[in-house]
């Protein structure tokens, strides 16, 4: 079976493909009974991701010209008009049901997490922090915490979080050079969460948000739902370069400036105090936000702690969202906005309507860690095992320059970007690392339009053992010079 795609043409793939097979179909070339390919097998044939074929034949089942059957996929069911058919049931099509764009997304950079969760393999893919909180502390503080609250009508914390926590994070705040009042922060589960929120908030669509590139997926997916639209600006090693940014501003308008300040996600960068200067600078000029995401700041392993944006701003307009999914207890995830009281009320409000109410016992929990202090001792020994991880990989990865392999070895945070040697292809080295038992990330997931990225891979080294992080590292490198060798 032929199905040719003119990409010249405006007509998106899948309404291609429905009605070349629906012409097939009515023709006659393709008969009733015939068997389709598929949905992989014809995106594979077409270069077309997978949902575009399931998009095309759910149009085909909704005009009775196909029908999926188990065993046996896609069949054809047209039969000769002469011949009566029985009435039969009729499934609801919910691949039509669905909005194209919940549809539509790139599911790589989720399977690889998904397949993370389930314990399969050795990962340098996921940022987890390791297991250094010791179960019976755990355990110790969740029995305080109940007992001291066993009065309590019911175990709800108010819709801009826990009291008690938002005080701990006040003083918290201030070890980041950042001045808050109660009325300025707000708790979330994660840093997506706090980043959709704020769109809601803020934006509508068709509105324009200026993000890095690359950028973790989390970042201009959430844009992309929300129907908003991004421009993308280059990072380099001192962060997002902003030479050409005050004419994107001026063109484009944007709701506000999004920036991965300190230890870049993937690249490992850090934003340089010029360019941070530039950024506030170009803030204040033309009055737009920035939002700046801090998760690895605490991670430093050379340097000190690195001002953040929100510590230098005079006049109120970083965003400032900070995770502790690198530093607290792996499974509890919990988020941090600081921001101006307005906005504050507005996400206060969205948890009342989306949530009704952050996880409780979560939030009792990491404030108890703060106020008696061992939340940063463990920080200490996460900084510790993270270095340790971090010069393990990199001496492996050492052992592949001779063959082209490049990095820069990161000051901190949980990532390396590392360019693989001419010739190969992220996608195909983190295909075979799967097999191989070991999880990697491909670059160009990183990059909303796939355009660029195919020759890097991110790793990283936060999770396993040192132990683990050693045989994942010499696997992997094993792969790259046997796949280099290959295609030479």
């Amino acid at each position: 079976m032929i199905v040719n795609l003119d990409r010249k043409l405006k007509i998106p793939f899948y309404r291609q493909i429905t009605n070349q097979l629906k012409r097939k179909i009515l023709s006659g070339q393709l008969a009733d009974g015939a068997i389709l390919p598929s949905e992989r097998g014809l995106a594979e044939q077409l270069g077309v991701h997978r949902n575009t074929v399931i998009r095309a034949y759910a149009g085909l089942k909704d005009l009775d010209l196909i029908d999926s059957r188990p065993g046996m996929g896609y069949v054809v069911t047209c039969p000769r008009e002469d011949v009566p058919e029985p009435a039969r049931p009729r499934p609801v099509n919910w691949e039509q049901m669905i909005k194209d764009e919940y549809l539509d997304m790139k599911e790589m950079y989720d399977d690889i997490f998904v397949r993370f969760s389930e314990g399969s393999g050795i990962s340098l893919s996921a940022g987890v922090p390791p297991f250094v909180y010791p179960e019976e502390e755990i355990g110790d503080e969740i029995a305080a915490i109940l007992k001291e609250n066993e009065t309590l009508p019911a175990y709800m914390s108010p819709y801009q979080g826990d009291p008690f926590l938002r005080k701990e994070i006040l003083s918290y705040l201030r070890t980041k050079g950042i001045k808050a009042g109660p009325s300025q922060i707000q708790i979330l589960s994660e840093t997506n969460q706090a980043l959709d929120f704020i769109i809601t908030a803020m934006l509508n669509p068709g509105d324009c948000v200026i993000i890095e590139e690359p950028v973790s997926p989390d970042v201009y997916r959430v844009i992309q739902l929300a129907g908003c639209r991004f421009v993308t600006v280059p990072v380099d090693p001192d962060g997002m370069i902003c030479t050409e940014l005050e004419g994107l501003i001026q063109r484009e308008k944007p709701r506000f400036i999004y920036v991965n300040s300190s230890y870049h996600d993937p690249t490992g960068a850090i934003l340089s105090m010029e360019r941070r200067q530039e950024l506030l600078a170009l803030s204040n000029k033309y009055r737009i936000p920035i939002v700046e995401e801090d998760a690895a700041s605490e991670l430093h392993y050379e340097d000190g702690a690195i001002p953040t944006l929100k510590s230098m701003d005079t006049c109120g307009n970083v965003i400032y969202i900070y995770s502790f999914s690198l530093t607290f207890i792996p499974g509890i995830s919990l988020a941090i906005v600081v921001a101006d009281e307005k906005l504050i009320h507005s996400l206060r409000y969205l948890v009342s309507i989306r949530i009704i109410g952050i996880n409780w016992i979560n939030q009792k929990l990491l404030a108890k860690y703060l106020q008696n202090g061992l939340y940063y001792e463990r920080v200490e020994e996460i900084i510790s095992h993270c270095r340790v991880n971090r010069d393990i990989l990199c001496s492996e990865l050492d052992v592949l320059s001779d063959i082209g392999l490049e990095y820069r070895k990161p000051r901190g945070g949980v990532y390396i970007w590392c360019r693989l040697p001419e010739g190969l292809s992220g996608q195909d080295v983190a295909a075979e690392a799967s097999r191989n038992g070991v999880s990697i990330m491909p670059g160009e997931v990183f990059f909303p339009d796939r355009n660029d990225g195919s020759e890097y891979i991110r790793l990283n080294y936060s999770y396993e053992s040192g132990e683990w992080l050693l045989e994942g590292a010499k696997r992997l490198v094993g792969i790259i010079r046997k796949m280099y060798r290959l295609c030479k």
